[in-house]
C-alpha cells in the first residue's frame, strides 16, 4: 500500500482532496500544445485533446470508406504530403490543428486491422478497453527500468509475468516472463539466454517454417549459421529433426512453432520436445500466434508440450487484441534469466536493492520501457481469461466458417483445413495456368484489391507435391467479431477479380487494375 503522505488521502479515492501544491488550475492553459498531460491539470486537456483527435480518426475513416484507402502508395504519399506539407514549421500550428491534419490523414491512409476485410497479416485489432489503458499509460509515462521511476507500473509487470508464466507452465513455481517488444525480440533474448547457459556458441537449429527473426537472432548474436530442416506439409518432422541434430555438433538450440505465419500449423510440441530432450537440447518455442489459445477451454490441447520448452515466445497483440508492442518471453526457470541482469548505480544500486528497492532494470535488455504491461494487465481484469479465450475460439470458427464456404464454392480452391485462424485458398484458373502464369494470377488478385481499397488479403508460398512453390491468397483472421456474411463478401469479391483477371492474365500484375 501506497503510505499516504501529509495532506494526501490514504487511497486515491480517499475523503481528502489533493494537497495543496498540486492544487488544481483554474485556467486553460495558454499554449495546450506545450502542456503537459500528467499531473492534476494534465488528463482534463489529454480528454479534451483526444476528443479532437478521436474525431479527426472517425472522419478519416469515413473518408476511407473501406479497409484500406484506394490507389496505392503514390495516393496515399501525395495525401498524408498535403495534409502535413511541412512537418516541421518554424511556428506550430497549435494543438488541435496539428491533431486533426496528422490524424485525419493516418486514419484516412490507414489499413485498419478492425475491418472485417483487412485480413492479410498477423496484425489483430486492438480492443478499445487496452487502447484506453494505453491511453492512460502514455500520460502518466512511467518509464520501467527502475522502481523509482514506475512504482505501480512494476508491481503490475510483476502480476502479469506471473500470471503469464503460470499459463506457460502451469504448476510450475519456478516459471517466469518479461516483456518485450514482440516474438522477435523475445526471439533474440531466448537465444542469448540459451548461450548463456551452454556458456558458449550454440547451434541453431530450426524448420524451413520458422519465423524470419529466428535466424537472424542467430546472426546478431554471432552464433553459426542456422540449421535449416525442411518441413512436411508445413510441419517439423521429429525424425527430420532428429536426422539434422545427428549431424550437426551442438551444443543445441532447436526452435519450433507453435501457429506458422505462412499457414498456422502447430508443430507436434511432445515429440520435438523429446527429441530436444534425447541430445540435451535447449528448446524454445516460438508461440506469437499460437500461444492465445492457452486461454481457450475448447482448444488449449493443441499446445500440448509447450510447457516442457525452455522458453516461450508469446504475443498478445496477436490473439490477445493489444495495441502495439505487447510481447512477453516466458522461461522454465526464472534462473535462465539471470544474463539479462545489470548494474547501473543510477537505476539499481546494490544498497538500493538491498534496502527493498525492486530491480527492474535486469527485467530486459532494453533501459527506457514504456508501460505495455498496464494495458495488458487491463484486459485481463476486464475480460479474464474465459473472455479471452471466446475470442480466440471465435477466430478459429471463422476460419472453419471460411473452408466451410470454400468447399462450396468449385471455383476456389482451399489448401487445408484450419489449424488455428488462417485459411489458404487460389482460384481454380490459376492451377490450370503454367506455374509462373497461375501465381502471377494470384499475385494480381491480390493488389487488385488493395490498389482498390476494397480488401487486403495477404500471400503464402507453399511447396507442392513436385516440390515446386506455388502462390496462395492467405487470410489471417485475428477480428473476433468478423460474420459469415462478412467472409461471403470477402470470397465474392476475390472471385470477381480472379474472373476479370484470368480473361486477361498479362494484366495479372498490374497493381492499379480494380475488378469491376
Amino acid at each position: 500500500m501506497v503510505t499516504a503522505g501529509a495532506g494526501r488521502p490514504a487511497t486515491p479515492d480517499g475523503p481528502a482532496g489533493p494537497a495543496p501544491s498540486a492544487a488544481r488550475s483554474d485556467r486553460w492553459p495558454a499554449d495546450p500544445a506545450a502542456a503537459l498531460a500528467g499531473g492534476v491539470d494534465g488528463p482534463d486537456l489529454v480528454r479534451r485533446l483526444v476528443g479532437v483527435a478521436l474525431d479527426a480518426a472517425a472522419a478519416g475513416a469515413r473518408y476511407r470508406g473501406g479497409p484500406v484507402p484506394a490507389g496505392g502508395p503514390d495516393a496515399v504519399a501525395r495525401a498524408v504530403r498535403e495534409a502535413c506539407p511541412d512537418v516541421l514549421p518554424q511556428d506550430g500550428a497549435g494543438a488541435e490543428a496539428a491533431l486533426t491534419a496528422v490524424v485525419r490523414a493516418l486514419a484516412a491512409g490507414a489499413a485498419d486491422p478492425a475491418d472485417p476485410l483487412c485480413v492479410a497479416h498477423l496484425h489483430g485489432p486492438p480492443l478499445a478497453v487496452a487502447a484506453a489503458a494505453d491511453l492512460t499509460a502514455s500520460t502518466i509515462n512511467p518509464s520501467m527500468d527502475s522502481w523509482d521511476q514506475a512504482p505501480a507500473a512494476g508491481e503490475l509487470e510483476r502480476l502479469v509475468t506471473a500470471a503469464v508464466a503460470g499459463l506457460a507452465y502451469p504448476g510450475r513455481p519456478s516459471a517466469d516472463a518479461v516483456v518485450t517488444t514482440g516474438a522477435t525480440e523475445s526471439n533474440v533474448v531466448a537465444l542469448l539466454l540459451a548461450r548463456e547457459r551452454a556458456a558458449g556458441p550454440v547451434q541453431l537449429v530450426c524448420s524451413d517454417e520458422a519465423h524470419h527473426s529466428i535466424p537472424r537472432a542467430a546472426w546478431l548474436l554471432g552464433l553459426p549459421t542456422a540449421v535449416i530442416v525442411p518441413t512436411r506439409d508445413g510441419r517439423l518432422h521429429p525424425d527430420d529433426l532428429a536426422a539434422a541434430l545427428d549431424r550437426t555438433p551442438g551444443p543445441h538450440v532447436v526452435t519450433a512453432t507453435a501457429g506458422t505465419t505462412s499457414r498456422g500449423i502447430v508443430d507436434p510440441l511432445p515429440l520435438i520436445a523429446d527429441v530436444a530432450a534425447a541430445c540435451g537440447a535447449h528448446l524454445h518455442v516460438d508461440a506469437a500466434y499460437g500461444g492465445g489459445l492457452l486461454f481457450s477451454d475448447t482448444r488449449r490441447g493443441l499446445l500440448a508440450g509447450l510447457d516442457r520448452a525452455d522458453t516461450v515466445a508469446l504475443d498478445l497483440h496477436k490473439l490477445g487484441w493489444q495495441p502495439l508492442a505487447a510481447g512477453l518471453l516466458a522461461v522454465a526457470d526464472g534462473a535462465l534469466l539471470a544474463p539479462l541482469s545489470v548494474r547501473a548505480d543510477y537505476l539499481n544500486a546494490d544498497d538500493d536493492t538491498e534496502a527493498g528497492l525492486p530491480d527492474l532494470l535486469g527485467r530486459s535488455l532494453r533501459t527506457s520501457r514504456r508501460p505495455d504491461v498496464v494495458k495488458i494487465a487491463t484486459t485481463f481484469l476486464a475480460l479474464g481469461r474465459s473472455g479471452l479465450g471466446r475470442l480466440t475460439d471465435r477466430c478459429c470458427a471463422a476460419a472453419e466458417d471460411v473452408a466451410g464456404q470454400l468447399d462450396g464454392r468449385p471455383g476456389l480452391r482451399l489448401l487445408s483445413r484450419p489449424e488455428l485462424s488462417t485459411v489458404l485458398f487460389r482460384p481454380v484458373a490459376a492451377d490450370q495456368l503454367d506455374d509462373r502464369t497461375g501465381d502471377e494470377l494470384v499475385a494480381g488478385i491480390r493488389r487488385s484489391l488493395l490498389a482498390s481499397g476494397r480488401a487486403v488479403l495477404g500471400r503464402a508460398t507453399v511447396a507442392g507435391p513436385a516440390g515446386r512453390g506455388r502462390l496462395w491468397l492467405k487470410l489471417t483472421l485475428l477480428n473476433p467479431h468478423v460474420t459469415a456474411a462478412d467472409l461471403t463478401r470477402l470470397l465474392d469479391l476475390v472471385e470477381q477479380a480472379a474472373d476479370q483477371l484470368a480473361g486477361a492474365p498479362g494484366r495479372a500484375t498490374d497493381g492499379a487494375s480494380t475488378p469491376g
